[in-house]
């Protein structure tokens, strides 16, 4: 796709978006089935069915994902996605590349061994290595673009709130 047919493609919505804020409000989903007798919840990703467990660090076996593993790769997918577009609306050609996301956390969090010690990811590292015509001075406005418009990634700098729904 070029910078022209990207352009061509959301200036209608960003004119709608312009003109009616309240069109431009997604609500994104995601569900999961909880299997009977068993400590995994099984994610629907399109047409696959993800199934999600205990890392070994908490007592998994390693055959199922860990959610923060699901988490990362969302990082990468929606960085990946958006470095894409926003190249293509620089006119930047990216002949490929890749995006790696680790992301550090304790154990002790989430197992309740330590009430100090923070349940979740506590620092996550995004690196790329991209295949592009960029110079330097491009190359260093894409990956601020990218950072500004990932949603992923803001979302995970900004915090949200969480509400817990208890559907019975």
């Amino acid at each position: 796709m070029t910078s022209a047919e990207l352009r061509a493609l959301q200036l209608p919505l960003k004119t709608r978006y312009r003109e009616d804020p309240e069109t431009a409000r997604v609500t994104s989903t995601a569900e999961a089935s909880l299997p009977a007798g068993a400590i995994q919840a099984d994610v629907r990703a399109g047409g696959a069915v993800v199934e999600v467990g205990l890392h070994p660090a908490t007592g998994g076996d390693g055959s199922k994902r860990c959610s923060a593993d699901l988490l990362l790769e969302a990082l990468v997918g929606c960085a990946g996605v958006t470095l894409q577009a926003v190249a293509t609306a620089m006119g930047l050609t990216v002949r490929g590349g890749r995006i790696r996301a680790e992301g550090d956390w304790d154990a002790r969090g989430t197992l309740g061994v330590s009430r100090d010690t923070p349940v979740g990811l506590t620092d996550v590292r995004l690196s790329f290595d991209i295949d592009s015509d960029a110079t330097p001075e491009q190359s260093a406005k894409l990956m601020e673009l990218v950072e500004r418009y990932c949603v992923v990634a803001q979302t995970l700098k900004a915090g949200t709130r969480i509400r817990l729904l208890d559907g019975r």
